[in-house]
């Protein structure tokens, strides 16, 4: 069997329906699966990447995570309220008086750690259904969606 190329694709489907809503539908099922799992952590999986970051990247400021999560920076601010209220995460002053930056506290570094155990076995547990393989290419693909996105399209 002949396998088509890229250009025999293109020209012999054409897209239909809305991309926005399948990927809003894909991304609510993702997120369900690991909600599910990573929920006796008492931590939302939304919540455990924006604490995995501030981990990762303190400190930071605001605008900076905003930007390396792909973000605006109300809903930033938005999620990081719980955290906060949770002693997880301080949003402390910065280097001058009109800057501020993000950092993790003790227990949000704890929090993090028993959270990622947690992640860990929803990652697995998705690996396992849709095979990994698959995520592998849908790996790949959201890569490349995300490059082509990020390009200023020629006017």
């Amino acid at each position: 069997m002949k396998i088509p190329t890229r250009k025999e694709i293109a020209t012999a489907v054409s897209p239909s329906g809305c991309s926005s809503f399948k990927l809003r539908q894909l991304s609510r099922r993702v997120s369900q699966h690991f909600d599910q799992i990573v929920a006796s952590t008492g931590l939302k999986t939304t919540q455990y990447s924006l604490l995995s970051n501030v981990v990762q990247l303190e400190p930071i400021r605001p605008g900076d995570l905003a930007d390396r999560m792909e973000m605006d920076a109300s809903t930033l601010t938005r999620n990081l309220q719980p955290l906060v209220a949770q002693g997880w995460v301080v949003v402390a002053p910065g280097d001058d008086g009109r800057s501020r930056i993000v950092v993790a506290t003790d227990a949000g570094r704890d929090k993090r750690d028993s959270a990622r155990r947690e992640w860990k076995r929803a990652q697995l547990a998705f690996n396992e259904r849709i095979g990994s393989e698959r995520v592998v290419r849908l790996h790949a693909l959201i890569d490349e969606c995300l490059a082509a996105m990020s390009e200023t399209p020629a006017d």
